[in-house]
């Protein structure tokens, strides 16, 4: 493979970050348009986790177009590609993970511990990581970080897939080996019942690496053809919207998909596995060729300024739209309704109040969510990440190490 010059940064994949974050938003607080939609409308919302596939293949593709070419499978260039990711993904993690903990221990909400008896074990395995193999843990603390366990994964897998696929030039087959390891583990511990590890097929599928490697595996595949031929191309088909049609009529179809029983969306039925897992991913990658190679008008706006600061805030986004956080504004939603009305008993006023409805109380919390995203992104984030970065963490810093530089969102 010829590995053309490699382009470091390319802000509308920053600004891709912020639709998916908002996507998963939307998948979470559908319900609040139930009087407003008709039933397909909200189960289609209510599909909108997609914005997690597209995640998973933009890392896939991130980490290979940032590594694949100057890959050595050496002890310092694993320390500082463990550094990288440890800088890019861990600070704030551990920060909100210790938060919600914290804020269990002083409501007690059974939310963050899913009424598991020991909270001290439960957050050792919250910021760990382990939490997501079992199937009693995954949504446990910040329950939508039950991604973080599968990026991980795929994050300490990436060297040995590069190495494989160059050295002994087999790719393809890498994928199926891991889904039926996945299925072995499955046939293995869902008879043991320890916790839940590896407890049930459709949990192993949709919340393990094991299970949605395939998505990694086609982020993969689609830069290595980018490292390959560049960005430059001379058909005319226009990927980028046929990607995102592609991508929409997935959604559609799992939100045809009956339900199954104990799981709260048409991804968790067989078919919807198999679309999610499969399909999506495939049409995610078809939109992301079209971001990399054409000059479309959804190209320029995901690459807007704000668009990009939107997107470079969005992993704070993705773990507090969810949870004690979002809990506490709607708490305050509340009570600032009934403060507002208690004053305008006191006025003689029959005024509505600016809280009382739900779909604008929504609203609020997006809003803040992203003001609170973007503080601290800017005065935690990305100086934390900045600092471990140039710190002595793992690996002594090298000047001017291309390594630290901070070319993409990976």
């Amino acid at each position: 493979m010829a590995n053309k010059p490699v382009q470091n940064y390319i802000p509308a994949l920053t600004g891709v970050r912020a639709l998916a974050a908002y996507l998963v938003f939307i998948s979470h607080y559908y319900y609040v348009f139930d009087d407003t939609f008709p039933h397909i409308v909200q189960r289609f919302l209510g599909e909108f986790h997609i914005g997690v596939s597209i995640f998973f293949v933009l890392s896939g593709f991130l980490i290979t177009y940032r590594y694949y070419g100057n890959f050595h499978l050496t002890t310092d260039w694993f320390k500082q590609y463990l550094k990288n990711r440890v800088a890019r993904i861990y600070p704030m993690y551990a920060i909100l993970t210790l938060c919600a903990f914290a804020y269990y221990f002083i409501t007690k909400d059974q939310s963050i511990t899913k009424g598991f008896e020991n909270p001290i074990a439960l957050l050792a395995m919250n910021i760990t990581f382990i939490r997501g193999f079992f199937y009693q843990f995954w949504d446990t603390g910040i329950a939508q970080g039950w991604s973080l366990t599968v990026e991980e994964c795929f994050y300490f897998s990436a060297p040995l897939i590069f190495l494989i696929a160059k050295k002994y030039n087999k790719f393809y087959i890498q994928p199926a080996i891991l889904t039926a390891f996945a299925i072995g583990m499955v046939l293995i511990f869902s008879r043991v019942n320890w916790y839940g590890f590896f407890g049930n097929l459709p949990f192993v599928m949709l919340f393990t690496f094991f299970g949605r490697c395939f998505e990694f595996f086609v982020g993969v595949q689609l830069a290595r053809i980018i490292l390959n031929k560049g960005f430059e191309r001379t058909n005319k088909v226009v990927y980028t919207y046929l990607g995102f049609l592609l991508i929409m009529l997935c959604v559609l179809a799992m939100a045809y998909q009956p339900v199954p029983k104990g799981w709260a969306a048409g991804v968790q039925s067989p078919a919807g596995i198999i679309i999610n897992n499969y399909f999506l991913c495939v049409a995610v990658a078809l939109f992301f060729y079209g971001i990399l190679t054409e000059n479309t008008v959804m190209k320029k706006v995901l690459a807007l300024p704000f668009v990009e600061l939107l997107g470079k805030s969005s992993y704070i986004f993705y773990l507090i739209h969810l949870g004690w956080m979002y809990t506490l504004m709607h708490q305050s939603w509340d009570w600032l309704n009934e403060y507002s009305f208690e004053l305008y008993d006191k006025w003689g006023k029959d005024w509505p109040s600016v809280f009382e409805n739900d779909k604008l109380n929504l609203l609020y919390a997006f809003i803040l969510l992203n003001a609170i995203s973007v503080l601290l992104f800017k005065t935690i984030e990305e100086p934390l990440n900045h600092y471990i970065r140039k710190s002595n963490f793992l690996i002594k810093n090298k000047p001017r190490n291309p390594e630290n530089s901070s070319a993409q969102i990976k």
